[in-house]
Order: structure tokens, then C-alpha cells, then sequence
């Protein structure tokens, strides 16, 4: 409540009561107020700039930006180890694997290549942890991109492993009758005295004897591509593509066990022991081509001798002795 204000009147030396009105009062309680209300704000807004005094808006926010720097952090962290255990894997891709394979290694500059752009990260500048925000990224995009090449690396890995292991299994490799039905060795690969007009003459196989009806083993994985005796001199005869260039011939045979387009695995019976053609006993005369050009099929042997074994035959191949075809 207002109280009652007087003042003194010097002409009749007494004090009267001072009269406002109504508006004036109205006046002076919103002047009041507006000066109030202003001050109030002025000071509030002081308080809420203040470091010291903060919304539980802004205290909120505060904790989350906290917790995204240490996530960020930590996220190098994980990274800088992946890189590390990445760059194991290139070393072993480079010095194991593609050595392995025969194929050149990926160069370093096309495994750590950078990005194009003159400024590839404007959009996150400007921030109070923009560098750590822009480093993250970076390393995120660069491991990105290295895994990427070397999954690529190892898709080319698996398809040469894939090829080297078709070639391995088409490479003839084991002895195509058994050694212990073998009588002997008749004559190796080279010139030898030919049986008919005893001159001198280019033995292109090997001859091995052994009683007729001995089973004949094919030499590796392949596809039969010829069994018959139209050939000269070879008699009944069987041929197998191994693919990569590798062809056996298996002749004088006494009867076929295959079919022309017949798929066989290394070691099937294909055939047995005869003396068709141009032969002088029952013995099989096998033959190795690479490319169309006839090999020395001793080398294709270790699969199924001992070195002790192989040595034997070698022996024997080499000796200057006749033909039997």
C-alpha cells in the first residue's frame, strides 16, 4: 500500500496531505516495472553469456560434444590398428602370395593413392573439433579404399590359385602301368634301333612290357579325345587331353575301357596291354606332348615312384637298346 505523503505549507505554517491521482500512480507503477522488467533481462542475459552459469540445455549439449570427441578419438585409435593389421596382410600379399603365384606385386603409390579435390573436406570446417573430425575422416576413406584394392587382390589370388591347381592336375605324373606289372623297361625316349629295318630312329615315348591284358592307367585328369586304330603304326591307341597344352598317347593297346569325350581322373583304367599296330610284342608305348611338341615322359614319373625307383628307371631309359615299335 502507498503511504500518506504530506508536505509543509509555509503560508499558513501547516503541513497538508498531497493529493495524486490516479494516473499519476498508474504512471509511475508501470515506469516501475518497464525499469524493472529492463534491468531484468539486461542482467539475465549477462548471467546466460556467462561461462559460469549454463541452461541445462547447453549442459546437455556440453556432455554429448564430450562423449562425440572421445568416440572420435577412439575411433583412431581402432583405426590406426587396422591399418597396421592391413599393412600385415599387403606384406604377406606381396612377398608370399603373389611370388607364389609368379604375378607382379601391387606397387606401394597404387595401394596408399590419395583423393583428388582441392578441398575434399570444406564441409566440415568451421567447427571447434573440426581437425579431429577431418583426420577421422580421412582415415576412414584411405583404409577404405586399401581394402578395397586388396580384396581385389585377393580375387585375382584365388582365380591364379584356382588356374595353378587346374594346372597341377593336368600335368601328366604318374608311371601309366603299375611297376609291379611291369616284365621290364623295354626302351626309353631317344634314338634307338628300330625293330623292323634296325636303322637308327627317333623313339618319341617310352616302351613298357608287360603281359597282355595289364590295365593302363591314365596319367592325369583329362578328356579322352581319340580311342582307335586309325593311326599309323600305333595300333589301337588312346589319346587324353590334359588341358595347358598336354596330350598323352597310350598305344598298341589290346582293348579300349574309355570312349572318345569320355572325362577320366588320374589313375583310371583307360585300356589294357596289347600288340596292335606296328609292334613286336605286348607292351604299351606312352607318349608326353606339351604344345604338339613330344616330351621325354621320364619326367612325369615322381608321382608314383620313389626316388630310388626313379633313378632305376632312369637307368634303364637311358640305355641304347631296340624298340619294340
Amino acid at each position: 500500500m502507498f503511504k500518506t505523503k504530506y508536505y509543509y505549507d509555509t503560508k499558513t505554517l501547516s503541513y497538508r496531505k498531497i493529493k495524486v491521482s490516479k494516473g499519476v500512480q498508474l504512471r509511475n507503477v508501470l515506469t516501475f516495472l518497464i525499469v524493472s522488467s529492463f534491468f531484468g533481462i539486461v542482467a539475465l542475459l549477462i548471467l546466460l553469456k556467462s561461462p559460469l552459469i549454463n541452461t541445462p540445455t547447453e549442459l546437455s549439449q556440453a556432455r554429448e560434444i564430450s562423449n562425440y570427441k572421445f568416440q572420435f578419438e577412439l575411433m583412431n585409435k581402432k583405426l590406426n590398428q587396422l591399418n597396421i593389421v592391413l599393412n600385415e596382410i599387403e606384406q604377406r600379399d606381396n612377398n608370399i602370395y603373389r611370388v607364389l603365384f609368379e604375378t607382379n606385386p601391387i606397387p606401394s603409390e597404387v595401394r596408399k593413392a590419395g583423393f583428388g579435390g582441392v578441398n575434399r573436406y570444406e564441409n566440415l570446417e568451421g567447427f571447434d573439433n573440426s581437425k579431429l573430425v577431418i583426420e577421422t575422416t580421412k582415415k576412414i576413406e584411405i583404409l577404405t579404399k586399401q581394402i578395397v584394392i586388396q580384396s581385389k587382390s585377393l580375387d585375382e589370388i584365388e582365380r591364379l590359385a584356382s588356374e595353378k591347381e587346374k594346372l597341377l592336375s593336368a600335368i601328366p605324373s604318374i608311371q601309366p602301368i603299375k611297376k609291379s606289372d611291369l616284365t621290364r623297361m623295354a626302351s626309353g625316349y631317344g634314338y634307338r634301333n628300330d625293330p623292323f629295318n634296325k636303322s637308327r630312329k627317333m623313339h618319341s615315348g617310352m616302351d613298357f612290357t608287360a603281359p597282355r591284358g595289364t590295365p593302363v592307367y591314365a596319367a592325369s585328369d583329362g578328356k579322352i579325345i581319340r580311342a582307335d586304330s586309325r593311326s599309323t603304326g600305333y595300333g589301337k591307341h588312346i589319346r587324353i587331353d590334359h588341358g595347358f597344352g598336354y596330350i598323352t598317347l597310350y598305344a598298341h593297346l589290346n582293348k579300349y575301357n574309355v570312349k572318345r569325350g569320355q572325362k577320366v581322373k588320374k589313375g583310371d583304367v583307360i585300356g589294357f596291354v596289347g600288340s596292335t599296330g606296328r609292334s613286336q610284342a605286348p607292351h604299351l608305348h606312352y607318349e608326353v606332348q606339351i604344345d604338339k611338341k613330344r616330351v621325354n615322359p621320364i619326367n612325369y614319373f615322381l608321382g608314383n615312384l620313389t626316388p630310388d625307383e626313379f633313378d632305376d628307371l632312369l637307368r634303364l631309359a637311358n640305355q641304347e637298346n631296340q624298340s619294340l615299335d
